[in-house]
């Protein structure tokens, strides 16, 4: 593969900053050098010009298997049925589980791949998915082998998520032996992280911490979706068992926002499911104040967040949380990396991946990826590069 020399670009954002008219020279699927960049000999040279750079961008929260639709639960919310008094009736999750579990492992990696491909046209390189619509072994192994089939190009990272909820029927102290028993031992080889869902109408804080033991046990990296409908106290107790992030966080408390400083755990925020939820923001300016780093994701999902632009998330975390358009690039590349592990991506500099991904600014614009997250969501990339090679 030669080495590719992106010359003059007018603006990237690096992971941490803005720097103008710079090169980017990648060789074998790295950054070996940015500012300014002599043309080496047989490199492949693409005009900046123009345009701007971020790092591929990182979506870290996701639940894209899943088969069937959630029109109705919407339909419900907007009469005024909360999302919680839905998934108690039997509804909610509950209905993609069904669809989830009737369609095929082929059919569940078309759907995925079709999600991939358009996250990939905005600029996304890096994706979490998470299982949790199948909550029976047979299932959450399909929905996890779906995933990784689905994955190239992209850099997809698969999280074990059976303890979604509870299935109707199902004995509660069963379902949690099997999660922590037979369904982690056929799910953890196809994944790199356990989460749980702990919340109202979801699993108690004592069970979430023994399925997160459970994975933690195994070798898997923790997750946990907290504090979001009610507080549990959750956020602060997976903090200090290593959970690379916490998700969601409207209620969290004074407690959880230390021990996650303490514990360098990543603010996972999710304002697509804020939005449609109509739940209250996040305590971000204590996180802010305590030295949390936060990501944005999108929490793609059928019923909570049918929203697929990080963009356009990125936009929402400004506008109805309160980060800078800084922070909110921030926590759709490095941040986001973080919560994943993936410490070499999310950035751009000598030693990093190369992935990147190049943008023209909305029309009459200035070269300045700020206006990216000024403009609310849609834009498309020009070009997307993954490990040094056009993906898109």
């Amino acid at each position: 593969m030669p080495p590719l020399l992106v010359k003059d670009l007018s603006a990237l954002w690096t992971g941490d900053r803005v720097l103008r008219d710079v090169s980017i020279l990648m060789v074998g699927g790295k950054v070996v050098e940015l500012g300014s960049v002599a043309v080496p000999s047989g490199a492949v040279v693409i005009d900046g010009g123009g345009k701007v750079g971020v790092p591929g961008l990182v979506d870290a929260h996701t639940h894209l298997v899943h088969a069937g639709t959630r029109l109705g639960d919407f339909v419900k919310r907007l009469s005024g049925t909360s999302y919680t008094e839905i998934l108690e009736g039997g509804g909610g999750i509950h209905t993609t589980v069904a669809a989830t579990r009737a369609a095929s492992e082929e059919s569940l990696a078309g759907l995925c791949r079709a999600r991939l491909r358009a996250m990939l046209e905005r600029g996304v390189t890096t994706v979490e998915i998470k299982s949790g619509y199948g909550l029976d072994v047979a299932t959450e192994v399909r929905m996890l082998r779906a995933a990784r089939a689905a994955a190239w190009p992209i850099d997809v990272s698969t999280t074990f998520l059976g303890a979604h909820a509870v299935p109707p029927g199902c004995d509660r102290g069963q379902y949690i032996d099997e999660v922590c028993g037979p369904m982690l031992t056929a799910c953890a080889p196809l994944c790199e992280a356990l989460d749980v869902y702990c919340d109202r109408g979801a699993f108690t804080l004592d069970e979430a911490v023994r399925i997160l033991a459970a994975g933690k046990a195994r070798g898997l990296a923790l997750r946990v979706h907290a504090e979001q409908v009610a507080h549990t106290g959750v956020a602060a107790v997976a903090a200090r068992m290593g959970a690379l992030s916490c998700d969601h966080l409207e209620q969290l408390d004074d407690e959880g926002v230390a021990a996650m400083a303490e514990h360098n755990t990543i603010a996972m925020l999710l304002p697509g499911a804020m939005v449609y939820l109509r739940d209250p923001p996040p305590p971000v300016a204590k996180l802010r104040a305590a030295g949390v780093h936060m990501a944005v994701a999108t929490d793609f999902n059928p019923g909570s967040s049918p929203v697929a632009d990080l963009w356009t998330c990125a936009t929402l975390a400004c506008l109805t949380m309160g980060l800078s358009p800084e922070e909110a690039l921030a926590g759709i590349t490095w941040n986001a990396a973080r919560a994943l592990g993936r410490t070499g991506k999310g950035w751009i500099g000598p030693g990093s991946a190369a992935d990147l991904a190049l943008f023209a600014p909305p029309p009459g614009e200035i070269a300045d990826p700020r206006v990216l997250v000024q403009h609310m969501g849609g834009h498309r990339a020009e070009m997307v590069f993954i490990a040094g090679r056009r993906a898109c």
